[in-house]
């Protein structure tokens, strides 16, 4: 089945605020956003009527909105329908970026749409969202600690080095396919980050 070529209007990157959470393993998705701003001279804000980190990037002539909730976890969605309100953006011009425990450390997928799959930030988008699903996700793999009662505990704290050194490789990976999933180019997105 052909995946549809929906250009991408905003990027999304999950986490939680304050220092403490930095380097979190429930954090991988706003520290993959933190660097695909980077990489593109990008510089995110404080932005209220969002309740968010927000801003602007040009990636390969494309003006693409990048937003890092600021409301905890949880609550998510309010920052991300307030920016889709805004901007017109509908949910299948999305990408979500967020901590995946079902994947290993060291693989990270594309995903067109689904469930929430229990992840608590992904849950709320979709609640707000009015039930939408058809968002894109950018799932970084984390481990999974083992047994269910233990997964809090774990996604609030941080990786070993040689996990952080894997999620960041994978991180790199993501940016460079970017500009593909940017263009709706998803077949081929995929192809090489899957790869």
């Amino acid at each position: 089945m052909k995946m549809p070529d929906h250009p991408l209007k905003l990027i999304v990157g999950l986490g939680n605020p304050g220092p403490q959470h930095d380097s979190n393993r429930h954090n991988a998705g706003v520290i993959f956003l933190h660097h695909l701003c980077n990489a593109y001279g990008g510089q995110l804000r404080g932005e209220s009527k969002f309740f968010g980190e927000f801003t602007s990037v040009n990636i390969e002539g494309d003006d693409i909105k990048l937003l890092f909730p600021t409301t905890f976890m949880n609550h998510s969605g309010k920052s991300v329908a307030a920016v889709c309100k805004f901007y017109k953006i509908e949910p299948e011009n999305m990408l979500v970026a967020y901590d995946e425990i079902d994947f290993e450390v060291g693989v990270t997928r594309f995903k067109e749409g689904g469930g929430h799959g229990g992840h608590n930030g992904i849950r709320d988008i979709i609640n707000a969202l009015g039930g939408k699903k058809d968002f894109f996700r950018l799932r970084i793999g984390v481990g999974h600690p083992g047994h269910k009662s233990m997964v809090a505990n774990y996604v609030l704290s941080d990786p070993s080095r040689s996990e952080a050194d894997l999620i960041m490789g994978d991180i790199e990976a993501a940016i460079r396919v970017v500009p593909k999933a940017v263009k709706g180019q998803w077949e081929e997105a995929m192809r090489l980050l899957h790869t």
